[in-house]
């Protein structure tokens, strides 16, 4: 009889199905391994990189170029006077002056005004002086008084006829006839807006007289007449306009 209980008792345990200890794990299922997403990843890092290193480095590619100072008139040369270096990002579209070859732009001129800050390419200068079209450039032989003082290159002037003669002409007196061709003293500008285009340094070799003074203007073709025949007599005299 003990024997069969025991028997019973564990068959009766063997029976019951078994419980985990308590705290332990479940077993969890393998993982599965996606080389293919790990060598995206790897491949997107890479590039990345790469593409800041090249930014890093297309930020340092500068040149050192040339930069207009002082407003530099068609016709006119760089100086060392009119010109600075400066530092720009390289870019093989945009024709750059380097200032390594600033001795050979010295040789050229400008085709038109390049205005102050302005960074040079080579489009801007060539081996020649050229006008724009409907300009003419008159010279000025003029004294002390006929110009304001300080009058320095591209500064915008109106040209007036001045003279004991306004307002009569020698043909008046010895004919009667009345012409005024030679009336130069008027209210009225010969020109409203010439350009100053050269003015000599003192004690310069345009200076004519201890007094008398060179100065180039460039005008409307028009005006160019009128003013060359006042400038031949003497009687012209030039003032600041606003534009300057």
């Amino acid at each position: 009889m003990k024997i069969q209980e025991r028997t019973g008792a564990g068959n009766h345990r063997s029976a019951a199905p078994a419980q985990p200890a308590m705290g332990e794990r479940l077993p969890a299922p393998p993982r599965e391994r996606k080389p293919a997403l790990a060598a995206l990843a790897v491949l997107l890092i890479l590039v990345g990189a790469l593409g800041a290193t090249m930014l890093v480095l297309r930020a340092g590619d500068r040149i050192e170029v040339v930069k207009v100072t002082k407003d530099i008139q068609a016709g006119e040369s760089v100086t060392d006077s009119n010109v600075t270096s400066v530092m720009v990002s390289a870019d093989s579209g945009v024709d750059y002056v380097e200032w390594s070859k600033l001795g050979s732009l010295k040789k050229l001129k400008a085709k038109s005004t390049i205005f102050k800050g302005s960074v040079a390419v080579g489009q801007m200068f060539g081996p020649k002086s050229t006008l724009p079209a409907g300009k003419a450039v008159v010279g000025l032989s003029l004294k002390e008084g006929q110009y304001p003082v300080g009058i320095k290159e591209g500064d915008v002037v109106a040209a007036y006829g001045v003279g004991d003669s306004a307002g009569s002409t020698p043909s008046d007196d010895a004919t009667g006839s009345g012409d005024t061709s030679t009336d130069t003293g008027s209210d009225t500008p010969i020109v409203t807006d010439a350009r100053v285009t050269s003015v000599p340094d003192a004690g310069g070799d345009a200076t004519i007289s201890s007094t008398n003074k060179q100065i180039t203007v460039t005008v409307d073709e028009s005006d160019a007449a009128a003013l060359t025949r006042a400038a031949a007599a003497n009687q012209v005299s030039l003032v600041k306009v606003p534009g300057n």
